[in-house]
Protein backbone atom coordinates (compact mmCIF):
# COMPACT_ATOMS: atom_id res chain seq x y z
CA UNK A 1 0.00 0.00 0.00
CA UNK A 2 1.31 3.43 -0.98
CA UNK A 3 0.76 6.00 1.72
CA UNK A 4 -0.39 9.42 0.56
CA UNK A 5 0.98 12.52 2.26
CA UNK A 6 -1.59 15.25 2.90
CA UNK A 7 0.26 18.56 2.87
CA UNK A 8 -1.18 21.72 4.35
CA UNK A 9 0.73 23.89 1.91
CA UNK A 10 -1.05 22.35 -1.08
CA UNK A 11 -4.51 22.58 0.46
CA UNK A 12 -4.00 26.08 1.83
CA UNK A 13 -2.79 27.42 -1.53
CA UNK A 14 -6.03 26.24 -3.11
CA UNK A 15 -8.02 28.09 -0.43
CA UNK A 16 -5.87 31.22 -0.68
CA UNK A 17 -6.58 31.35 -4.41
CA UNK A 18 -10.30 31.37 -3.66
CA UNK A 19 -9.85 33.99 -0.93
CA UNK A 20 -7.98 36.33 -3.30
CA UNK A 21 -11.01 36.32 -5.61
CA UNK A 22 -13.33 37.17 -2.72
CA UNK A 23 -10.98 39.88 -1.43
CA UNK A 24 -10.86 41.45 -4.90
CA UNK A 25 -14.66 41.52 -4.96
CA UNK A 26 -14.72 43.28 -1.59
CA UNK A 27 -12.12 45.82 -2.69
CA UNK A 28 -14.19 46.56 -5.78
CA UNK A 29 -16.88 47.71 -3.33
CA UNK A 30 -14.38 49.79 -1.37
CA UNK A 31 -13.94 47.30 1.47
CA UNK A 32 -10.48 46.12 2.55
CA UNK A 33 -10.77 43.16 4.95
CA UNK A 34 -9.08 44.09 8.23
CA UNK A 35 -7.65 41.63 10.77
CA UNK A 36 -6.19 42.72 14.09
CA UNK A 37 -4.16 40.66 16.55
CA UNK A 38 -3.53 41.68 20.15
CA UNK A 39 -0.26 40.35 21.58
CA UNK A 40 0.33 40.74 25.31
CA UNK A 41 3.86 40.10 26.54
CA UNK A 42 6.80 38.61 24.67
CA UNK A 43 6.14 34.87 24.41
CA UNK A 44 8.49 33.78 21.55
CA UNK A 45 6.10 31.26 19.96
CA UNK A 46 3.27 33.80 20.02
CA UNK A 47 5.48 36.44 18.43
CA UNK A 48 6.34 34.11 15.54
CA UNK A 49 2.70 33.17 15.03
CA UNK A 50 1.53 36.79 15.10
CA UNK A 51 4.21 37.79 12.61
CA UNK A 52 3.13 35.02 10.22
CA UNK A 53 -0.49 36.16 10.46
CA UNK A 54 0.52 39.70 9.57
CA UNK A 55 2.63 38.56 6.63
CA UNK A 56 -0.19 36.44 5.24
CA UNK A 57 -2.66 39.31 5.56
CA UNK A 58 -0.38 41.54 3.55
CA UNK A 59 0.27 38.90 0.88
CA UNK A 60 -3.48 38.53 0.39
CA UNK A 61 -4.00 42.30 0.20
CA UNK A 62 -5.77 42.52 3.54
CA UNK A 63 -5.25 45.16 6.22
CA UNK A 64 -3.18 43.86 9.12
CA UNK A 65 -3.09 45.47 12.57
CA UNK A 66 -0.85 44.17 15.35
CA UNK A 67 -1.47 45.63 18.80
CA UNK A 68 1.47 44.96 21.13
CA UNK A 69 0.90 45.37 24.86
CA UNK A 70 3.46 44.85 27.65
CA UNK A 71 3.47 41.72 29.78
CA UNK A 72 2.32 43.65 32.84
CA UNK A 73 -0.79 44.99 31.08
CA UNK A 74 -3.75 45.20 33.45
CA UNK A 75 -7.05 43.44 32.86
CA UNK A 76 -8.72 46.85 32.57
CA UNK A 77 -6.32 48.03 29.87
CA UNK A 78 -6.76 44.85 27.86
CA UNK A 79 -10.54 44.98 28.13
CA UNK A 80 -10.48 48.59 26.96
CA UNK A 81 -8.43 47.59 23.91
CA UNK A 82 -10.89 44.79 23.12
CA UNK A 83 -13.78 47.24 23.28
CA UNK A 84 -11.90 49.68 21.04
CA UNK A 85 -11.44 46.97 18.42
CA UNK A 86 -15.09 45.93 18.76
CA UNK A 87 -16.05 49.49 17.76
CA UNK A 88 -13.49 49.96 14.97
CA UNK A 89 -15.33 49.59 11.61
CA UNK A 90 -12.05 49.04 9.71
CA UNK A 91 -11.30 45.93 11.78
CA UNK A 92 -13.63 43.18 10.60
CA UNK A 93 -12.14 40.47 12.77
CA UNK A 94 -9.64 40.25 15.59
CA UNK A 95 -8.21 37.93 18.16
CA UNK A 96 -6.26 38.14 21.38
CA UNK A 97 -3.27 35.82 21.09
CA UNK A 98 -3.27 33.08 23.71
CA UNK A 99 -1.87 32.17 26.13
CA UNK A 100 -2.08 35.39 28.08
CA UNK A 101 0.19 36.19 31.05
CA UNK A 102 -1.05 34.32 34.13
CA UNK A 103 -2.43 37.40 35.90
CA UNK A 104 -4.97 38.01 33.12
CA UNK A 105 -8.41 36.37 32.89
CA UNK A 106 -8.60 34.73 29.44
CA UNK A 107 -12.25 33.79 29.75
CA UNK A 108 -13.30 37.36 30.51
CA UNK A 109 -11.34 38.59 27.49
CA UNK A 110 -12.80 35.99 25.11
CA UNK A 111 -16.33 36.73 26.30
CA UNK A 112 -15.81 40.46 25.64
CA UNK A 113 -14.94 40.01 21.96
CA UNK A 114 -17.88 40.78 19.70
CA UNK A 115 -19.11 37.45 18.23
CA UNK A 116 -19.28 39.12 14.81
CA UNK A 117 -15.52 39.76 14.99
CA UNK A 118 -14.48 36.58 16.81
CA UNK A 119 -12.43 35.02 14.03
CA UNK A 120 -10.85 32.50 16.43
CA UNK A 121 -14.38 31.18 17.13
CA UNK A 122 -13.73 31.04 20.86
CA UNK A 123 -16.73 33.10 22.03
CA UNK A 124 -19.40 30.89 23.66
CA UNK A 125 -21.99 32.20 21.19
CA UNK A 126 -19.92 31.05 18.22
CA UNK A 127 -19.05 27.74 19.86
CA UNK A 128 -22.75 27.12 20.42
CA UNK A 129 -23.69 28.04 16.85
CA UNK A 130 -21.05 25.63 15.58
CA UNK A 131 -22.38 22.86 17.80
CA UNK A 132 -25.96 23.19 16.51
CA UNK A 133 -24.77 23.30 12.91
CA UNK A 134 -25.46 26.97 12.21
CA UNK A 135 -22.01 28.59 12.44
CA UNK A 136 -20.93 32.12 11.65
CA UNK A 137 -17.28 31.05 11.94
CA UNK A 138 -15.46 27.76 12.41
CA UNK A 139 -12.45 27.30 14.70
CA UNK A 140 -9.36 27.53 12.52
CA UNK A 141 -7.47 24.31 13.21
CA UNK A 142 -10.45 21.90 13.20
CA UNK A 143 -11.84 23.62 10.10
CA UNK A 144 -8.42 23.27 8.49
CA UNK A 145 -8.40 19.54 9.21
CA UNK A 146 -11.86 19.20 7.70
CA UNK A 147 -10.77 21.05 4.55
CA UNK A 148 -7.75 18.76 4.24
CA UNK A 149 -10.06 15.75 4.28
CA UNK A 150 -12.58 17.25 1.84
CA UNK A 151 -10.03 18.59 -0.65
CA UNK A 152 -8.01 15.37 -0.54
CA UNK A 153 -11.09 13.39 -1.55
CA UNK A 154 -11.28 11.42 1.68
CA UNK A 155 -14.78 10.11 2.35
CA UNK A 156 -16.06 10.94 5.83
CA UNK A 157 -19.73 9.99 5.50
CA UNK A 158 -20.44 7.02 7.74
CA UNK A 159 -16.80 6.66 8.73
CA UNK A 160 -15.64 6.19 12.30
CA UNK A 161 -13.61 9.22 13.32
CA UNK A 162 -11.64 8.93 16.56
CA UNK A 163 -10.39 12.22 18.01
CA UNK A 164 -7.53 11.89 20.49
CA UNK A 165 -7.72 14.89 22.82
CA UNK A 166 -10.52 17.02 24.25
CA UNK A 167 -9.19 20.58 24.28
CA UNK A 168 -11.50 23.51 23.61
CA UNK A 169 -9.25 24.56 20.72
CA UNK A 170 -9.02 21.29 18.78
CA UNK A 171 -10.52 18.13 20.29
CA UNK A 172 -14.04 19.26 21.22
CA UNK A 173 -14.71 21.39 18.12
CA UNK A 174 -13.17 18.72 15.86
CA UNK A 175 -15.66 16.18 17.18
CA UNK A 176 -18.51 18.67 16.78
CA UNK A 177 -17.61 19.42 13.16
CA UNK A 178 -17.32 15.79 12.13
CA UNK A 179 -20.73 14.82 13.51
CA UNK A 180 -22.60 17.54 11.58
CA UNK A 181 -24.62 16.88 8.44
CA UNK A 182 -22.89 17.62 5.15
CA UNK A 183 -19.65 17.34 3.20
CA UNK A 184 -16.59 16.49 5.21
CA UNK A 185 -18.78 15.29 8.08
CA UNK A 186 -21.67 12.83 8.64
CA UNK A 187 -19.20 10.75 10.66
CA UNK A 188 -19.58 8.54 13.70
CA UNK A 189 -17.34 10.22 16.26
CA UNK A 190 -15.55 8.94 19.35
CA UNK A 191 -13.42 11.17 21.58
CA UNK A 192 -10.66 9.65 23.69
CA UNK A 193 -8.43 11.45 26.18
CA UNK A 194 -6.03 11.03 29.09
CA UNK A 195 -8.65 9.32 31.27
CA UNK A 196 -9.91 6.91 28.61
CA UNK A 197 -9.55 3.23 29.45
CA UNK A 198 -8.20 0.91 26.74
CA UNK A 199 -7.39 3.88 24.49
CA UNK A 200 -5.39 1.87 21.90
CA UNK A 201 -8.32 -0.50 21.51
CA UNK A 202 -10.50 2.45 20.48
CA UNK A 203 -7.97 4.17 18.21
CA UNK A 204 -7.56 0.89 16.30
CA UNK A 205 -11.23 1.16 15.31
CA UNK A 206 -10.73 4.51 13.58
CA UNK A 207 -11.17 4.92 9.85
CA UNK A 208 -9.95 8.49 10.40
CA UNK A 209 -7.73 9.20 13.40
CA UNK A 210 -7.26 12.85 14.44
CA UNK A 211 -4.59 13.26 17.10
CA UNK A 212 -4.29 16.42 19.22
CA UNK A 213 -3.11 15.38 22.66
CA UNK A 214 0.14 17.34 23.00
CA UNK A 215 2.45 14.40 23.64
CA UNK A 216 5.31 13.73 21.21
CA UNK A 217 4.96 10.53 19.18
CA UNK A 218 2.14 9.33 21.46
CA UNK A 219 0.34 7.31 18.78
CA UNK A 220 2.37 4.29 17.73
CA UNK A 221 1.85 1.79 14.92
CA UNK A 222 0.06 -0.73 17.12
CA UNK A 223 -2.63 1.90 17.84
CA UNK A 224 -3.58 2.38 14.17
CA UNK A 225 -5.74 0.24 11.90
CA UNK A 226 -4.28 -0.81 8.56
CA UNK A 227 -5.42 1.68 5.91
CA UNK A 228 -6.59 4.37 8.32
CA UNK A 229 -6.29 8.09 7.55
CA UNK A 230 -4.13 9.73 10.22
CA UNK A 231 -4.26 13.49 10.88
CA UNK A 232 -1.57 14.69 13.28
CA UNK A 233 -2.38 18.07 14.82
CA UNK A 234 0.41 17.96 17.39
CA UNK A 235 3.49 20.18 17.39
CA UNK A 236 6.15 19.28 19.92
CA UNK A 237 9.79 20.34 20.14
CA UNK A 238 12.13 17.52 21.12
CA UNK A 239 15.89 17.40 21.62
CA UNK A 240 17.95 16.49 18.56
CA UNK A 241 21.72 17.04 18.86
CA UNK A 242 22.11 16.50 15.10
CA UNK A 243 20.25 19.76 14.38
CA UNK A 244 22.01 23.15 14.60
CA UNK A 245 19.25 24.35 16.93
CA UNK A 246 19.61 21.25 19.10
CA UNK A 247 15.95 20.37 18.62
CA UNK A 248 13.31 19.53 16.02
CA UNK A 249 9.55 19.45 15.64
CA UNK A 250 7.60 16.21 15.86
CA UNK A 251 3.90 15.46 16.01
CA UNK A 252 1.73 13.48 18.39
CA UNK A 253 2.06 10.51 16.02
CA UNK A 254 5.17 8.37 15.57
CA UNK A 255 5.29 9.26 11.89
CA UNK A 256 8.00 6.85 10.73
CA UNK A 257 6.31 3.87 12.37
CA UNK A 258 2.73 4.77 11.44
CA UNK A 259 3.16 5.93 7.83
CA UNK A 260 3.49 2.38 6.53
CA UNK A 261 0.10 1.40 7.99
CA UNK A 262 -1.86 4.50 7.03
CA UNK A 263 -3.50 5.07 3.65
CA UNK A 264 -2.95 8.81 4.11
CA UNK A 265 -1.15 10.81 6.79
CA UNK A 266 -0.13 14.38 7.59
CA UNK A 267 3.54 15.02 8.42
CA UNK A 268 4.86 17.36 11.11
CA UNK A 269 5.95 19.92 10.14
CA UNK A 270 4.16 20.59 6.86
CA UNK A 271 0.82 18.96 7.58
CA UNK A 272 -1.94 20.64 9.55
CA UNK A 273 0.21 23.63 10.59
CA UNK A 274 -0.29 25.86 7.52
CA UNK A 275 -4.04 25.33 7.68
CA UNK A 276 -4.58 27.22 10.95
CA UNK A 277 -3.56 30.62 9.60
CA UNK A 278 -5.30 29.83 6.30
CA UNK A 279 -8.65 29.24 7.97
CA UNK A 280 -8.17 32.29 10.18
CA UNK A 281 -7.81 34.35 6.99
CA UNK A 282 -10.96 32.71 5.64
CA UNK A 283 -12.85 33.73 8.78
CA UNK A 284 -11.57 37.31 8.49
CA UNK A 285 -12.73 37.52 4.86
CA UNK A 286 -16.11 36.11 5.84
CA UNK A 287 -16.40 38.70 8.62
CA UNK A 288 -15.67 41.47 6.12
CA UNK A 289 -18.25 40.08 3.69
CA UNK A 290 -20.86 39.97 6.44
CA UNK A 291 -20.04 43.52 7.53
CA UNK A 292 -20.30 44.68 3.92
CA UNK A 293 -23.61 42.91 3.40
CA UNK A 294 -21.99 40.47 0.99
CA UNK A 295 -22.33 37.38 3.12
CA UNK A 296 -21.61 34.12 1.38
Amino acid sequence: MTTRLILGKDVSEEIYSELRTRIAALKARGVVPGLAVVLVGDDPASQVYVRKKGEMCESLGMRSVTVRMPGDTTQESLMAKVEELNRDPTVHGFLVQLPLPSHLDEEQVINAISPEKDVDCFHPSNVGRMLIGNPDFLPATPAGVQQMLVRSGIETRGKHVVVVGRSNIVGKPMAALMMQKGDGADSTVTVVHSRTKNLPEITRQADILVVAIGKPRFVTADMVKEGAVVIDVGTNRVDDPSKPSGSRLVGDVDFEAVKDKASAITPVPGGVGPMTICMLMANAVKAAERAAGASR
